[in-house]
């Protein structure tokens, strides 16, 4: 017999798995995303850039689900 997950299982499985990615990137972030501070160049300023750029594309997500759900309360 096969078993389906439901929604919210897969919701808690993905939560704590972002979860898990956030501390990674806190992590990469204190250790300076493994790059030398006495060598960056403007190439990994670019690649800060995406990054800051897909951040904010995943905090607008976030952002405009909890409005939504305020609202529609």
């Amino acid at each position: 017999m096969t078993t389906r997950p439901n929604a919210i299982d897969t919701y808690i499985t993905k939560a704590a798995d972002i979860q898990n990615k956030i501390a990674q990137l806190q992590q990469q972030a204190n250790e300076h995303f493994g790059h030398n501070p006495d060598v960056i160049h403007w190439g990994h300023v670019g690649d800060l850039n995406r990054v800051q750029e897909l951040l904010d594309q995943i905090l607008e997500i976030t952002i405009l689900n909890k409005k939504l759900n305020v609202a529609g309360k």
